[in-house]
């Protein structure tokens, strides 16, 4: 990597081709291992790909690294999204003040109603939540196909202004209809690709497992005027209660994933296709084509499964707060995809956008963001750390145009999950979640998910700012963590 300024540098790739665009300090720039790299000039010289940025939360993944934005205006990848497609976060804004919820006794009640409402844990769903809200199986094809539609919302007593809140409220298939995708769902019923698709739907409004959670915050605001105006904008209260939700698309996510990356992996065997880097997870498909539609068909059923169950979570953690403290309001202040594909404009060429772990970053005056409430400021980016070192709020600036508008998704892998299952002492994390006075919805808080199997959050905002991409409005501090149910403390 050869340095261009304090937090940017460049990764020649060994062609002559456009270098991979690198965001980070020498000292971020040093937790990129050889495979991170080696991923990141695999997915740089595919074919049909014009850019490639390695954001500084980068570590190795399937094919294209964690962390990553990648552009084509010929190509769509799977690989470059992930299994998990639209994972995205959200925060939710609740009228309540800090102290409200200083009480450990309360905390429990609020972690005891959420958990009653939104199941965790990989395979749980609704009938895992005695207070959950039941989907109908014609409402999850519905959901699937149209989106957070008005529709869909008032069904599924979502407000449905929370659209308005949105990256993305809906997507549409190839030819930019929903027709497509119920055509393509059609097909995936007839085929059972989801086996039981009841079972699936009954998903929607929990969070799953791994690095997913919800976290109770408290808002604290930068101590300069943009940051209070642009606070004041989005809707964020300072001192405030805050909840903040990291899930994606679950099961039905996986399987249009998996069933993708098994197709195409099919045809490049069968027509003797080189694999980009002679990696399986960098198959491709030439827009156009009946694999190209199929899979951008394939990714906007699982997105618009993402983006309703973030807001079925949303309306059911409001109805938890409300069972605790009856008369509580509460506002979506945003929801935003770190995995997923998009049409958008870079360098005056449509373009398809992959971004995987990685989350967008229009500032004001961008284009896409004429007409809507965030013209004037850019729109909110949410981006996780850790418990313990807080989550931030940003907004884009300028100079995220050198990272085709992007920026990182949160801070980071440091530690594989074997290893930090295999290094980290499970009484030093539950103790430091102790000290830090974070509760828990864990008997034993998960090694591999403690805030030491990541990266420094500090220097990862830091190598942000540096860079230009974007400044911090506020930082989220985490009064209690919801997680995986596998190893709930019910």
């Amino acid at each position: 990597m050869i340095p261009t300024g304090e937090a940017i540098a460049m990764l020649p790739t060994g062609s002559k081709t456009k270098p991979i665009t690198v965001i980070g300090t020498e000292k971020i720039r040093g937790t990129f291992d050889e495979l991170c790299l080696q991923q990141a000039i695999n997915s740089r010289l595919a074919p049909g790909v014009t850019d490639l940025i390695l954001n500084p939360d980068g570590h190795c993944g399937y094919g294209a690294p964690i962390g990553c934005v990648m552009t084509s205006p010929t190509h769509i990848y799977p690989g470059p999204v992930g299994v998990d497609i639209k994972c995205s976060m959200s925060l939710l804004q609740l009228d309540l003040p800090e102290e409200a919820i200083r009480s450990r006794e309360v905390r429990r009640r609020l972690i005891d109603a959420i958990c009653e409402r939104t199941p965790t844990g990989a395979g749980r769903g609704q009938r895992h939540a005695p207070k959950s809200q039941p989907v109908a199986e014609p409402l999850g094809l519905q959901a699937v196909v149209e989106g957070a539609s008005e529709s869909v919302c008032n069904q599924l007593q979502i407000p449905a202004e929370w659209a308005t809140r949105c990256e993305d409220a809906s997507h549409v298939g190839h030819d930019d209809t929903t027709g497509s995708l119920a055509s393509r769902m059609d097909w995936h019923l007839a085929q059972s690709t989801f086996r039981r698709f009841a079972d699936k739907v009954s998903q929607l409004g929990s969070y799953g497992g791994g690095n997913h959670f919800g976290e109770c915050e408290i808002v604290h605001v930068a101590d300069d005027d943009r940051s209070k105006q642009t606070a004041r904008a989005f809707g964020l209260k300072d001192r405030h209660v805050a909840f903040l939700s990291h899930c994606g698309s679950r099961g039905i996510g996986h399987n249009l994933a998996m069933g993708q990356f098994k197709a195409l992996q099919s045809k490049f065997a069968k027509w003797n296709i080189p694999l980009p880097g002679n990696d399986r997870e960098l198959v491709y498909a030439p827009l156009g084509t009946s694999e190209a539609n199929a899979y951008i068909d394939d990714m906007s059923l699982g997105a618009n499964f993402a983006t309703v169950n973030h807001l079925l979570i949303n309306s059911l953690v409001l109805e938890a707060f409300q069972e605790v403290f009856p008369g509580t309001q509460g506002q979506l202040i945003y929801f935003i995809s770190h995995n997923i594909a998009r049409k958008e404009i870079v360098d005056g060429m449509p373009q398809w956008v992959h971004r995987k772990g990685a989350t967008r970053a229009f500032p004001a005056g961008h284009y896409a963001l004429k007409g809507t409430r965030y013209a004037e400021t850019g729109h909110p980016i949410l981006l996780p750390g850790n418990p313990q070192a807080g989550s931030s709020v940003m907004v884009a600036d300028p100079g995220a145009k050198i990272s085709c508008y992007s920026v990182n998704h949160g801070a980071g892998r440091q530690l594989g999950r074997k290893r930090a299952i295999r290094e980290l002492d499970q009484a030093s994390v539950d103790e430091s979640f102790d000290r830090s006075d974070i509760l828990t919805n864990c008997r034993k808080y998960p090694k591999d998910e403690a805030p030491q199997a990541y990266k420094d959050f500090d220097e990862v905002l830091r190598s942000v700012k540096l860079a230009g991409l974007a400044t911090e409005i506020a930082r989220l501090k985490a009064t209690f963590v919801i997680k995986d149910g596998d190893q709930a403390d019910d």
